[in-house]
């Protein structure tokens, strides 16, 4: 009797050690299924949205335009005994450009001061003459004929005087003009002349051509739309105006606007504007394609976030919104203009707004994420998959 008793313990034992195991084992295995049921948040880069002075700009594409561009050509027929500058040398007016063998205007200019020197000798003594026909025509020993005819001898001689005067400042004009020099401030380009060659002005080569590079002014474009924001501003001031290469990123030069042109072109339905720009590192090329933001005005206290907060849904773009619970939102945003990688908004979100910016491919709303530094590897992989989704 005793022994069943003992077994009887025995086996009561093992049924409560095997009940508690079972409890122990069904546990995990809840908690396992909960885990896996919860997701782990995911790891985005966020930040709040900046408040500040955001500039109202309008771009558009343009040309840079030289001022002014001269073709220098010889003004007299000549051989080059020198060449005064050398290929992209920047010249100021009265740099040399080039030297032409003087001596046939050198003789020229000698023929007409000889001349001048001949007329004059003959003048002072047909003058003399003329004293003296004066006083014998009051004594009666000259007639009156005599006395007119030197007095047209003088005038003859006083009108060749006057000629010779004329000669020898078209001489000295044309010695003048074989001395070439750079009639503006400028950069020389290619040499098309060389030394010992003759030039003459009828000739379609010139020597070489001289660029004004400082100042320089842009030629771009605006919609017409456009035009009466643009006038609308002008009349409060000067509007700058900041050239960027063909890629938009790189700065070239800050100017001002001269001028919006008077014709709106109605093939294109643009109008052409002219910007001026000091262009002090030689930045600005002549011929060279650029992109030109004009600056209209500040908006003050405009709502700003990165580009790449931003994303595209089927009603327009929107961004992800990171709410106190740590999870995330659709809000759908207006974008007034952007302007070196950030976008002003001028609806949807709010100051304080903490938006997504890098790690947005897994998300949508009600997702919880997890705010990490922008190099984290987990956000740079999800970057990289957003982009091959967006490709």
């Amino acid at each position: 009797m005793r022994t069943r008793v003992v077994v009887f313990g025995l086996c009561i034992v093992v049924g409560i050690g095997g009940v508690a195991v079972w409890h122990t084992q069904h546990a995990d295995a809840t908690a396992a299924v909960t885990a896996a049921a919860t997701p782990a948040p995911v790891p985005v880069v966020a930040e709040k949205v900046r408040v500040s002075d955001m500039p109202t700009v309008l771009t558009g594409i343009g040309t840079v335009v030289a001022y002014n561009v001269v073709d220098i050509h010889a003004q007299v027929t000549g051989t080059i005994d020198k060449i005064g500058f050398t290929e992209g040398q920047a010249v100021h007016p009265g740099s040399l450009i080039a030297q032409l063998d003087p001596r046939p205007f050198q003789a020229a200019l000698q023929q007409a001061e000889a001349a001048l020197a001949r007329d004059t000798a003959n003048l002072a003594a047909a003058q003399l003459d003329l004293g003296r026909y004066s006083t014998l025509l009051k004594q009666g020993y000259a007639t009156a004929q005599q006395t007119s005819d030197q007095v047209a001898t003088v005038d003859a001689l006083q009108a060749s005087i006057a000629g010779d005067k004329a000669a020898i400042f078209n001489a000295q004009t044309q010695l003048s003009y074989t001395t070439i020099t750079a009639p503006i401030d400028g950069v020389t380009g290619i040499q098309d002349v060389d030394i010992g060659n003759i030039v003459q002005p009828s000739s379609t080569t010139p020597i070489v051509t001289v660029t004004q590079i400082q100042p320089i002014s842009v030629i771009f474009t605006l919609p017409q739309d456009d035009v009466p924001k643009v006038q609308l501003a002008m009349a409060k001031g000067k509007l700058h105006a900041i050239a960027y290469d063909q890629t938009g990123r790189t700065k070239l030069d800050e100017g001002t606007l001269l001028l919006v042109n008077n014709t709106i072109s109605q093939s294109s339905g643009a109008v052409q504007l002219k910007a001026t720009f000091p262009n002090a590192a030689r930045t600005l090329w002549p011929g060279e394609f650029v992109n030109v933001r004009l600056i209209l005005d500040q908006q003050h206290n405009a709502i700003t976030v990165p580009l790449n907060a931003l994303q595209q849904g089927q009603s327009g773009a929107l961004v992800y919104v990171v709410t106190a619970n740590g999870t995330v939102q659709q809000r759908a945003v207006t974008i007034g203009e952007t302007l070196d990688g950030r976008a002003l908004i001028d609806t949807g979100l709010r100051p304080g707004d903490t938006v997504v910016t890098q790690g947005q491919y897994r998300l949508s709303n009600g997702v919880k994420v997890a705010q990490v530094q922008a190099n984290d590897p987990r956000v740079q992989n999800s970057s990289e998959a957003s982009a091959g989704m967006l490709g």
